[in-house]
């Protein structure tokens, strides 16, 4: 029974220090001032925007008509399309570069024959043809607005700046309940850490996409490195050790599509959890024995760590039972440290951003995301334990995504969506579990760990009924007619992985 205390302490422990790190960025984000935008250059330096696709047939039309809009010189402006493609997004990425390239637009579509490196792979291949000083990066499912770089590049006046990172914002908020929490939990990110950690001297992290990088930046911290699942993170801290700062832009918004699918956005989050406990596992070190000041030592280190908590919560769902015959003097102290668990929701109630909902509509959006934030323990832990201990990398899954915008646009014909993994019984059996323990615990009349517990079952109780309704209809949509060049059904995309063996391989700068 000692072991299981001393397990239960330091796990409540644990949670605790995370919910209070929530506040403690609250409290920065609330003294953040903001920063006088700097004026722009004499001269506009050269740019190479690079636009990584994987089979992104729904929203490459519309990356690269807004990176057409550009208001920026095109005589110092390139865009590189670095296309890993293996289905009829090629052909159609090299028809648009095409007529963008017709209109006078330095734009060139580069495929790799092997997609080696994944993600971080095609941006080092792609950096290698660059001609820009600095480098711009937009994934598939963002637009980013006509002054982006009007906005953006005079950050770069101070020398130190290697990287100036965007706000995410969303094309598709008020898609559904699901797109509503998971804009609300990126605002979070966005609105308050971000700009906490960027105005209070801490490690932040460029997100993959809508900002920019000084060339010298990215050569001088090694290059981008596939040996993590999420080399964005990676190259940041790398930067951020060799003394290199990253701006964020809290007024600059590149709107993005948020994953309409929940097995789409558990993937996306598996995929976070396990690059992130990866590039812990490599940075972590470098970091503590960095000349950093303690206090950005601590934050870093809670900042690449932050997807334990999902193994911690179902550590302390699964201790709750036999904690619940136990004497120990634990059982007075321990409910103290759950206060920390404000912090997360008063974090995400700050989050104001524009066009998002006012503090009332927050409100009524947080016991949702707190939930569904939850309620991806089991999906998650599995991810981030992977990532801590298992070796090598692992495959890089994308994350599909169909370019709609309101309720009545379907995702579910698309041959991108997801089938429904069988972990989703998973997250029924935890639910189930966590009912069974409460009810156990409340016949003993040890009532405190009963309404955590229902919280618990009620969490994987919502993830695992969304991810099986969709499922349901998803195979019901597959079944009926639908107008053709709406989504390609997967029969489509095989038929077009064979027919881009006719069509050729796209040679680089073509």
């Amino acid at each position: 029974m000692l072991v299981i205390e001393i397990l239960y302490a330091a796990t409540s422990i644990l949670l605790a220090l995370y919910g209070l790190n929530s506040l403690y960025l609250l409290g920065l984000y609330r003294r953040a001032k903001p920063k006088v935008e700097p004026p722009p250059p004499d001269v506009w330096p050269r740019v190479t925007i690079q636009l990584p696709i994987f089979n992104e047939l729904h929203t490459v039309e519309r990356l690269t008509n807004a990176v057409s809009r550009l208001d920026y010189p095109r005589d110092r402006l390139e865009v590189q399309v670095l296309d890993d493609s293996t289905d009829a997004t090629a052909a159609l990425a090299a028809s648009l570069v095409a007529r963008a390239r017709a209109d006078g637009l330095n734009i060139v579509h580069l495929r790799r024959s092997r997609r080696d490196g994944y993600k971080a792979g095609a941006l080092a291949a792609g950096l290698k043809q660059a001609r820009g000083e600095f480098i711009a990066i937009f994934d598939a499912d963002f637009v980013p607005p006509p002054d982006f770089l009007r906005r953006a590049l005079p950050w770069f006046a101070d020398s130190r700046v290697g990287c100036v990172q965007a706000r995410w914002a969303h094309l598709n908020r008020g898609y559904s309940l699901l797109t509503q929490l998971q804009a609300l939990g990126v605002d979070g990110h966005f609105v308050v850490e971000q700009t906490a950690r960027a105005r209070g001297g801490l490690f932040l992290n460029f997100n993959g996409t809508a900002g920019i990088w000084r060339r010298a930046c990215i050569e001088d911290a090694g290059g981008w490195q596939a040996d993590t699942l999420t080399e964005d993170l990676d190259l940041s801290y790398r930067a951020q050790l060799k003394s290199w700062r990253i701006e964020f832009l809290p007024d600059l918004a590149v709107p993005g599509e948020l994953p309409a699918q929940m097995a789409a956005y558990k993937n996306q989050q598996a995929r976070w959890a396990k690059g992130s406990l990866q590039t812990a596992r490599k940075m972590l070190w470098p970091l503590l024995r960095s000349p950093q000041p303690l206090r950005v030592k601590l934050e870093g280190a809670l900042h690449l760590t932050a997807y334990l908590v999902h193994p911690l919560i179902l550590l302390a769902m699964a201790l709750a039972l036999p904690m619940s015959f136990s004497d120990s003097q634990l059982l007075r102290w321990v409910p103290l440290l759950m206060i920390a668990a404000v912090g997360p929701p008063l974090l995400f109630l700050a989050a104001a951003a524009p066009g998002g909902p006012d503090w009332r509509g927050r409100i009524k959006l947080i016991p949702g995301l707190i939930l569904l934030g939850i309620g991806l323990s089991f999906n998650n832990s599995r991810a981030a334990l992977a990532g801590l201990l298992a070796p090598g990398r692992g495959a890089f899954q994308r994350t599909p995504k169909f370019a709609v915008h309101h309720p009545k646009e379907p995702w579910e014909h698309s041959g991108y969506a997801l089938k429904q993994s069988g972990w989703a019984w998973g997250e029924v059996a935890a639910g189930a579990f966590a009912m069974w323990s409460a009810l156990v615990i409340g016949l003993q009349g040890r009532l405190g760990f009963v309404p955590w517990l229902v919280v618990y079952s009620l969490s994987f109780g919502y993830v695992a009924a969304v991810t099986l309704a969709q499922s349901v209809r998803q195979r019901a949509k597959q079944q009926q007619p639908v107008h053709r060049n709406i989504f390609p059904t997967p029969d489509e995309l095989r038929l077009a992985q064979v027919e881009r063996v006719e069509v050729g391989e796209i040679g680089e700068g073509d």
